[in-house]
C-alpha cells in the first residue's frame, strides 16, 4: 500500500499524506490500508485543502466571510469543505463562537447559545452525526441579524484602559469596608437604583476624565433595536436630572444674590 501511495502521488508528498489521512479513516482505529483501499481513496478527488497551510487559512476566511455575509450558501458549503478535508470539528466549532461574538453579537444574543450548543453537540455525539449540529450552528449565524458593536466598544474600552491605567475608582463607586474608609467618603453619594420605582437613577460610573464617554453604541439590527431605545430612555432621565441639579443651583445663586428684607 506505502509504494502504491508513493508512485499514485507522483511525487506529491502532500497528496501522499491526504490520500493515506482518507484512508485510515475509511477504515478506522485499528484497521489495515491495503492497496485496494488506497486505490479506492485515490478514485475519489482529493480536497484540496492544507490543514496547516495557505489553504486551511483561505477557507477559514472563506467561511467566515460568509457567515458575516448572511450567506447560509457559502457558509455551508466552506463548512463542508473544511471537514472533507480533514479539519478537526471542534476547531470550527470555536471559530463559529467567534463569529456569534463578533459579527452578531447582541443584535441575536442567542447565536452565541446556539455555537456553545453547537460544539457540546458535536462533544455528545462525535462524527458523522455532531457534524450536522456545526452545520446547523452556520446556517443560524449567517441567517442571525448582524452586529460588531460589542466588539468595537470592547476595542473601544480596552483603549481607553490603556490610555488611564492608573483612573482612581470615584468615591461614590467605592466599597466602605471599615469606619474609616467610610470617614473619608467612601461610598458617600451613592445611589442605589432599586430606590427608583424604574431601578434606574442617575449617577456617574466612569472616573474623572471620561465622563460621558461613550464605548457602546447599539446598531439597528434585531434586539439592538429595543437597546437603543431604553439606552434612549435612560439618557433622557440623565438629561432631566441635569437640568433639575442646574435650576436648583440656579436657585441657590439667586437666593444668595437677592437683597434681605432688612437692608
Amino acid at each position: 500500500a506505502i509504494a502504491f501511495l508513493a508512485t499514485a502521488a507522483d511525487g506529491d508528498a502532500r497528496r501522499a499524506l491526504t490520500a493515506l489521512e482518507a484512508a485510515s479513516q475509511q477504515v478506522g482505529l485499528g484497521g489495515e490500508v491495503s492497496q485496494a483501499v488506497a486505490a479506492d481513496v485515490f478514485a475519489r478527488r482529493l480536497p484540496a485543502y492544507d490543514k496547516s497551510g495557505e489553504e486551511h487559512y483561505n477557507l477559514i476566511s472563506a467561511l467566515h466571510k460568509s457567515v458575516r455575509g448572511s450567506d447560509p450558501q457559502g457558509a455551508l458549503y466552506w463548512l463542508a469543505r473544511m471537514i472533507e478535508g480533514g479539519e478537526a470539528p471542534l476547531y470550527l466549532a470555536r471559530r463559529l463562537v467567534r463569529m456569534a461574538v463578533e459579527d452578531i453579537g447582541l443584535a441575536d444574543p442567542q447565536a452565541l447559545t446556539i455555537a456553545i450548543a453547537a460544539k457540546d453537540a458535536f462533544d455528545f455525539l462525535g462524527a458523522p452525526e455532531g457534524e450536522l449540529a456545526l452545520a446547523e450552528a452556520a446556517v443560524y449565524l449567517a441567517t442571525a441579524p448582524k452586529s460588531n458593536r460589542v466588539y468595537a466598544a470592547w476595542a473601544a474600552a480596552r483603549e481607553a484602559a490603556r490610555r488611564t491605567p492608573a483612573a482612581p475608582v470615584p468615591l461614590h463607586l467605592r466599597n466602605a469596608v471599615t469606619g474609616l474608609m467610610k470617614d473619608i467618603g467612601y461610598g458617600a453619594g451613592y445611589r442605589y437604583a432599586h430606590d427608583a420605582p424604574t431601578a434606574y437613577l442617575s449617577q456617574e460610573y466612569l472616573p474623572a476624565g471620561l465622563e460621558g464617554e461613550q464605548f457602546y453604541e447599539p446598531g439597528p439590527m434585531g434586539l439592538e433595536k429595543r437597546i437603543a431605545e431604553r439606552m434612549a430612555w435612560w439618557a433622557g432621565q440623565r438629561g432631566g436630572a441635569a437640568g433639575q441639579q442646574s435650576r436648583g443651583a440656579a436657585g441657590q445663586e439667586a437666593d444668595t444674590a437677592a437683597p434681605s428684607k432688612e437692608s
